[in-house]
């Protein structure tokens, strides 16, 4: 059993104790804790007999120029002082939540910048319509569409449509969380939380690949760490490199699971003059040059099942150019896989020495593969609770955010706000600031969130002017939570709220 599983255990028991403990209410699960430990969600502990947030409240510095040095303070260590180098974000790391929802968010902070008196809302949102999408970078089957993901045993989620050179997965989610047994909730919010904070995590496709998956690394396949990921499909590989091949090579066939490429019958080997060749691929023939289903899904050659790229041609046909000593470059789409043939006497290709005329070639579709790796997505939904934190009528919100008037971010990173009903957020886990997620047995993920505003129009939508704080407040007093401030460097490609957004003026517009 996990360490995280272990304390969904002893949740229950530890909200029923009471004796000398006292009781968190941070979260539905209010378990009542000893002096010097903490509940079962590991965020808040008893210190002195208060409940305190264990993880100070982190404040994002951003720098005045780019690249120019921060000096990062955290805990103890920091003296209230702020360096003040550029512009600072208090995020919701750490910030505590609304829960049990009757009150204000945690910190409500005014800033003036750049002439824009602005307020930002914080707080930790507890999540139970939640999931992460994930991305792998990889041309290999892991599994067939809508097959059972997997995570030490429990489903977690399912393989959903494959992108352009990625495989896909939507992982979470309510029903798994609070749908199905306690097993399945607790380890799905496992499984979130440690991809969110970006650990590796092994899952295992119901039929298909078991594959180890880490946000920002190259995944790992049924043992096999993936290095690149396609340049393109088969035909557009053509398209791209055809006259790389002009004048060295009778045929290049571009073995792909999707779409195969031939460049004698493709467009731009028309167009470049390139001679029939007789050559016939055992697929189903879409445009000139382009094949489908030319082999079944699999970790061979440009993600099929084929080892021997010669079993998916035909017999060639002398009537159409075939002729005795023709030429023929078979590769995939990442250039990892690649051989040389060459027609004898009875038109039957014979595997060859690679020849040195073409290794340029092979090698610049290597170099046009970008690194395999795998993005994790947190996906969220603001619900009512969080956004009754904000404003007095939580509508109100949704309709800045939708409006483009309040700016949202998780973490202090940007997010992008799915249209629609709602506040439906999603994030790149990779430009969150480590260890950002946090958990509750209930069990949901707790994930930062702010939302920055304009202070007229916060003041406009029913938002608690008397909760109102400036940053150098904050970071005297702190919260009700009692924790630490941390300040660090904001990451750079993460920028501080748009003035020109929240100004409402176009680009090269008069304020």
């Amino acid at each position: 059993m996990s360490e995280l599983s272990e304390r969904f255990e002893t949740a229950e028991a530890g909200a029923k104790q009471v004796g000398e403990k006292i009781r968190c209410d941070a979260c539905p699960v209010m378990c009542y804790i000893a002096e010097g430990r903490t509940g079962a969600c590991d965020r808040y502990g008893n210190v002195g007999g208060r409940i305190v947030r264990c993880d100070p409240l982190t404040i994002l510095e951003h720098t005045a120029e780019a690249g120019s040095a921060v000096v990062s303070f955290a805990g103890e260590e920091w003296d209230g002082e702020l360096v003040n180098t550029g512009r600072r974000f208090v995020t919701a790391i750490g910030a505590g939540t609304t829960y049990p929802d009757y009150k204000p968010a945690p910190f409500i902070i005014s800033q003036e910048v750049e002439g824009v008196d602005l307020v930002t809302v914080v707080t930790e949102g507890i999540f139970s319509y939640c999931g992460v999408k994930v991305k792998i970078d990889t041309d290999r089957h892991i599994g067939p569409e809508t097959a059972t993901v997997r995570a030490q045993g429990e489903a977690v989620g399912h393989v959903t449509t494959g992108e352009y050179g990625s495989q896909m997965l939507s992982l979470g989610g309510v029903h798994h969380l609070t749908g199905g047994s306690k097993a399945e909730g607790r380890v799905t919010c496992e499984t979130l939380l440690d991809l969110c904070n970006r650990k590796p995590v092994e899952l295992a496709v119901d039929g298909g690949a078991t594959i180890i998956v880490e946000a920002g690394k190259a995944p790992i396949i049924d043992g096999q760490m993936e290095h690149r990921m396609r340049v393109g499909c088969g035909s557009a590989t053509i398209g791209m490199f055809a006259t790389q091949w002009r004048g060295l090579v009778d045929e290049v066939v571009v073995v792909d699971d999707h779409i195969t490429g031939v460049v004698s019958e493709h467009q731009a080997g028309k167009v470049l003059g390139w001679e029939d060749t007789g050559i016939k691929i055992l697929g189903r023939r879409s445009t000139p040059g382009r094949y489908f289903k030319v082999s079944e899904p699999g970790v061979g050659w440009g993600g099929t099942t084929i080892s021997d790229p010669l079993s998916i041609l035909g017999d060639w046909n002398p009537k159409k150019g075939a002729r005795p000593g023709l030429s023929l470059l078979m590769v995939s789409t990442t250039g990892e896989q690649f051989a040389y043939f060459e027609l004898d006497d009875d038109l039957k290709p014979v595997e060859k020495p690679f020849p040195e005329r073409l290794r340029k070639s092979v090698g610049l579709i290597e170099d046009n593969c970008e690194p395999a790796l795998c993005t994790v997505l947190f996906v969220g939904g603001a619900g009512g609770s969080l956004r009754a934190g904000v404003v007095e009528n939580p509508v109100n919100l949704t309709r800045s955010v939708q409006g483009l008037n309040t700016y949202v971010t998780v973490g202090g990173a940007p997010t992008y706000i799915w249209p629609g009903g709602g506040i439906t957020l999603m994030v790149d886990v990779m430009r969150v600031p480590e260890n950002a997620f946090g958990y509750v047995p209930t069990p949901a993920l707790v994930a930062p969130i702010e939302f920055t505003l304009r202070r007229d129009d916060y003041l406009r939508l029913g938002g608690y002017a008397s909760e109102i704080r400036t940053v150098e407040d904050i970071v005297a007093s702190g919260g009700e939570y009692l924790n630490p401030r941390a300040q660090k460097a904001a990451a750079a490609d993460n920028p501080w709220p748009p003035l020109q957004q929240l100004r409402r003026v176009p680009p090269g517009g008069a304020s």
